[in-house]
């Protein structure tokens, strides 16, 4: 999945995703549990996932789209 229907991985698939270097919320809590990391190196994309399940799923969101929720979530418009 990547952000948009239909849109598809950057050239050679997932496996981009194991140049990723995640880092933890900084909203996540001290022990352990109810954390979010994303990878904001990876051109393009920006990976998300728990931190809990490193080697689950990544949801995977065009970068494009993941700067205008961040400032979202950080004005508070997606509460409710």
């Amino acid at each position: 999945m990547c952000g948009e229907r239909g849109a598809e991985a950057p050239e050679g698939g997932l496996g981009y995703l194991s140049k990723a270097m995640w880092r933890k919320s900084s909203y996540s809590n001290g022990d352990g549990g109810h954390c979010v990391e994303v990878a904001g190196n990876l051109p393009g994309v920006v990976p998300v996932r728990d931190s809990k399940v490193p080697h689950g799923p990544a949801l995977v969101v065009r970068a494009r789209a993941w700067a205008p929720f961040v400032e979202a979530v950080k004005a508070g418009r997606l509460a409710g």
